[in-house]
């Protein structure tokens, strides 16, 4: 295997981390106005689910702790309630809260017939936005779309292009499929200024009216290319970032999705070809091999040859 096969990563790829990583913004935010109370509806739906339960036991732990303060200041107030102990206020505040009423505990003065109606309301509208949240984060679509590991710039079809390729991992299809790709590159201004700067680079086909197996996505590098002349050195030296979004509409959910990648210097290389994944079996069906979705041809034959 050649050695562009799985290149080691400069030592610049990681000085200048990406914008895009695993499919996520890799961008710390500072000084900006996010997220609180006022966003808390938008920040439970972007939790992950581990932390989203967590959070939810927390509230419902520290409202039932306030709820049983409030039902053991009151001495008496509640029937079949140990006078001074906590753990039954606590427990009758779950009660109270669920709407489960074994009947051993009842309030029978009005400070507590007023805590359980407040309780109650705030229950009813606990257990509403709980239900809310939990619909909204599982009815959400999401794409999985694979990526090619490595993207590559060759000749193809007489012209030099970058190349990398995608797919849709789902058994559905994404319909009106679009992608757009762009290179992040640094310069530096007349003025001595360093940015940051994005280029758009078009290709061969952005739209594909049917996504349903694998998609070869062509940059043609021409002299209207930002990545025109461009080697190895110059992109690292450029700090160069290929970025990659697609969308589409999920025929299941008959909504919007989004996938998002990115390719570094290191994650280019340079003169190979990507082995074929589409084949005839036997029996005449289409198969697709996504064993070899990463690969290169050469790499193929050396894994055939073994």
């Amino acid at each position: 295997m050649s050695q562009d096969a799985a290149p080691s990563k400069p030592a610049e790829d990681a000085a200048y981390p990406r914008i895009i990583n695993a499919g996520r913004g890799a961008v710390e935010v500072r000084g900006r106005r996010d997220g609180g109370m006022d966003d808390l509806y938008h920040q439970l739906l972007k939790a992950s689910w581990p932390l989203f339960f967590g959070l939810s036991l927390a509230a419902f732990l520290v409202l039932n702790g306030l709820f049983a303060l409030a039902f053991w200041v009151d001495p008496g107030g509640v029937q079949g309630l140990k006078e001074g102990t906590l753990a039954d206020a606590f427990f009758f505040s779950v009660q109270t809260f669920g709407t489960i009423g074994y009947g051993a505990m009842a309030p029978r003065d009005l400070y507590a017939n007023l805590v359980v109606t407040a309780e109650s309301f705030v229950g009813l509208f606990s257990v509403a936005v709980a239900t809310g949240l939990i619909f909204a984060r599982v009815s959400r679509p999401t794409a999985r779309v694979m990526f090619s590991s490595r993207a590559v710039i060759t000749d193809f079809d007489g012209r030099r292009m970058l190349i990398f390729r995608c797919a849709n991992e789902r058994a559905n299809q994404i319909l009106e499929a679009e992608i757009t790709v762009s290179a992040a590159r640094q310069t530096v201004t007349q003025e001595g200024y360093t940015v940051r700067r994005i280029h758009d680079l078009n290709v061969v086909r952005s739209r594909s009216s049917l996504f349903a197996l694998t998609w070869m996505v062509m940059h043609p590098i021409d002299e209207n290319s930002p990545l025109f002349g461009a080697d190895r050195a110059s992109l690292t030296a450029d700090k160069v970032e290929v970025l990659v979004v697609l969308a589409g509409v999920d025929e299941t959910f008959a909504q919007r999705i989004h996938a998002r990648h990115s390719y570094l210097p290191s994650e280019i290389v340079w003169d190979r070809q990507f082995a074929d994944v589409l084949s005839i079996g036997d029996n005449g069906q289409r198969v697709i091999d996504y064993h070899r979705f990463h690969l290169f041809q050469d790499e193929v034959a050396t894994e055939g040859a073994r």
